[in-house]
């Protein structure tokens, strides 16, 4: 009886020992299945956060690309409007071109007419009342150096020549007075001269002992009598704003005639 449940117990520990080997066989098998899920969670945890970073990548990358095409359009934009000005400015200087040549046309038919101009106001100063003379020759002798100066345009020169024709234009219908010298019986004297626009030129002298006027028909200065004297120095008054306008007598040659 005791040696049956010693065998038995033999046997159940044989097989007590059987199953505990078995179960350590399973406990080896199941801890490597676990390492290997912990390993293969691991990976995945690695993999995962490999993909994160991929797709931050791509996704800074994206937005990069998104910019980059932003600013090429804003540039595309811009480089079409600066095109619309390069056009614009071609257009400019093909008009500024365009209208060079027809100047240098103009220019070269605009310089004799200059010429003929100036030389034609010189003849007319020379022939005309000697008033003002040397005020007159010097602005001419002016147009004639300007006219061979390189420094001054052609516009320049046109205007200061009409600017000089008006001038003398508007000495036809003013008055004035100014003094000067004239050569009277051998001697120079200092007397007041009394222009009233290009019909008469009158002088007396300061003391009024004096006086005289332009003949142009003869182009010579012919003495007056002493009737003339109050006439003159009233003259003088009204051109010098010290008298206010009124009538007086003044020689006149006429046309054509004598004294």
């Amino acid at each position: 009886m005791n040696t049956k449940t010693i065998k038995w117990g033999l046997a159940a520990g044989a097989v007590t020992v059987v199953l505990s080997g078995a179960v350590l066989a399973q406990t080896g098998t199941l801890k490597s299945i676990i390492d290997a899920e912990g390993e293969t969670t691991r990976l995945a945890q690695q993999s995962q956060q490999r993909i994160d970073q991929i797709s931050q990548q791509t996704q800074e990358l994206l937005d990069k690309y998104r910019n980059e095409m932003a600013q090429i359009d804003v540039l595309k934009t811009y480089n079409a409007q600066i095109q619309k000005l390069v056009d614009d400015q071609n257009r400019e200087m093909a008009s500024l071109n365009n209208q060079i040549n027809n100047v240098t046309q103009i220019s070269q038919g605009v310089v004799p007419l200059m010429l003929d101009m100036v030389d034609t106001l010189k003849k007319f100063v020379n022939a005309d009342v000697p008033f003002l003379p040397d005020e007159r020759h010097n602005r001419i002798s002016d147009l004639e150096t300007m006219i061979n100066s390189s420094d001054v345009s052609i516009s320049e020169k046109f205007r200061r020549i009409l600017e000089s024709y008006q001038i003398e234009n508007d000495y036809g219908t003013t008055v004035d007075v100014y003094s000067g010298s004239l050569t009277i019986d051998g001697q120079s004297r200092q007397v007041d001269f009394l222009r009233i626009g290009r019909i008469a030129l009158l002088y007396q002298t300061p003391d009024g002992e004096r006086r005289g006027f332009w003949n142009q028909h003869d182009r010579k200065w012919e003495p007056l009598g002493d009737s003339y004297r109050e006439a003159i120095r009233k003259g003088l008054r009204i051109a010098r704003k010290q008298a206010a306008s009124d009538l007086i007598d003044i020689p006149v040659i006429a046309p054509g005639a004598g004294k």
